[in-house]
């Protein structure tokens, strides 16, 4: 099964375009878990459980594992999500972008080591610090596109001069995406909710590829404009929300609390489908 297919399968199994990023703060965990790097996994595994059945997809992000030296527990959370949510596609938050014999082992760490579905990835070094991703035919990945910081405007939104069209560069990214780089279905863009025009261009552009498409919840993006920017039937758009669902509350009903939020966010961005 692609990774494209699996996707379409757990927005179905689950009517939903949510996704949980996965982005554990110890010094935000409950009470019984503060400060404490070694209940990380305790943690997430909670989130997972409470959440697995209305999300089309879990997103960790490797720097919150990484800095507190908590790979272990990443792995050891990830055979968790294969062993009990095995339908619900896993992609890991990595923005790697680098030569194709560095990328080959960046590749390797993704999805031979943790067991990733999908990373995302930056495009900056061209297709050949991409393409060692996608000698994994079941595996995908997310390009970053117009993404949701102030700060992307810096190169982003920059025009091309030596490109037909003079096309801003997260325009030619895109293009590059959907056309061909695209060479066996795998890829995907990132796009900023907290840009919903730009969402709504990006799809003119790749309008048969998935979107991930973080920023919804505590960075402010408006779900209801998300997802009519994005919508399309037989193309999946993936709308992250970590925060505003990993801490909605700081009590022992943390998980809980969770579902609640997510159960919330999800319902809304089903309303906000075309009729």
């Amino acid at each position: 099964m692609t990774f494209l297919s699996r996707l379409q399968a757990a927005q179905q199994r689950h009517d939903s375009m949510l996704c949980v990023g996965l982005d554990p703060e110890p010094s935000r965990f409950p009470a019984a878990m503060k400060d404490n790097a070694a209940r990380i996994y305790d943690f997430c595994a909670r989130i997972v459980d409470a959440t697995g059945d209305l999300v089309i997809a879990f997103k960790p992000q490797i720097a919150y594992f990484a800095a507190h030296r908590a790979e272990e527990q990443l792995e050891q959370l990830m055979r968790h999500l294969r062993a009990n949510w095995p339908h619900v596609p896993v992609i890991l938050d990595a923005k790697r972008g680098d030569i194709g014999s560095t990328a080959e082992q960046y590749a390797k760490e993704a999805f031979e080591r943790y067991g990733a579905d999908a990373v995302t990835l930056s495009p900056f070094m061209g297709f050949d610090s991409v393409q060692p991703y996608l000698k994994y035919p079941d595996k995908g990945a997310f390009l970053l596109c117009r993404t949701s910081n102030p700060g992307g405007d810096d190169l982003q939104a920059q025009r091309l001069a030596s490109v037909d069209g003079q096309p801003l560069l997260y325009e030619h990214v895109a293009k590059l995406a959907q056309g061909p780089w695209n060479l066996n279905g795998q890829l995907g863009l990132v796009v900023g909710a907290t840009y919903p025009a730009e969402i709504e261009r990006v799809r003119a552009i790749a309008p048969t590829l998935p979107l991930l498409i973080p920023g919804v919840g505590a960075q402010g993006g408006d779900a209801v404009a998300t997802v009519r920017a994005g919508w399309r039937e037989d193309a999946p758009i993936v709308v992250n929300s970590s925060r505003a669902i990993l801490y909605a509350s700081s009590g022992i009903d943390f998980a809980d609390a969770a579902r609640v939020v997510a159960e919330s966010t999800r319902a809304t961005l089903q309303a906000a489908r075309p009729a």
